[in-house]
């Protein structure tokens, strides 16, 4: 898979998980989960992942800026390291207990931790590791960008 295709397909992802955040009937109640300030919209998306409002738009923006990235390798590519370190982050915080709602505003614990520490993985390997294929360099090498 190419970094321009993780930048699409991880930005497609996200604007629907982030939409279907929004849909009462993919969400289940809170119970029994710490409290937030912001509880708009606070459930379990498909009864395993903690979301709120606010969740639901930091997947928008996600998604949108994946979307915006496709358009080019290095906006893909940037896309894919600021990824891996937001998520890697979150992945982080996930395990501090006073960070698992981060301060109050959006839920980052239980099965969101071992998601955002996947998304990392992954996009540090389209951010940081991937390398053009050869399509793409023999492209550039003929436009004089080699």
């Amino acid at each position: 898979m190419s970094v321009r295709l993780f930048a699409l397909i991880s930005g497609i992802v996200y604007v629907l998980v982030g939409l279907l955040g929004f849909v009462p009937t993919f969400v289940a109640s809170p119970e029994a989960a710490p409290a937030l300030a912001v509880e708009v919209g606070y459930g379990y998306l498909l009864g395993l992942f903690p979301i709120n409002v606010l969740h639901n738009i930091v997947h928008l923006a996600v998604g949108f800026w994946g979307l915006l990235a496709y358009r080019s390798y290095s906006g893909s590519r940037t896309y894919g390291k600021g990824l891996a370190i937001f998520y890697g982050l979150l992945a982080v915080m996930g395990f501090i207990p006073v960070l698992q709602t981060t301060f109050g505003l959006i839920p980052i614990f239980g099965h969101d931790i071992w998601l955002h520490a996947l998304t990392a993985i992954v996009a540090a390997y389209f951010g940081f590791v991937a390398t053009p294929n050869k399509e793409r360099e023999s492209t550039m090498a003929s436009r004089g960008r080699g």
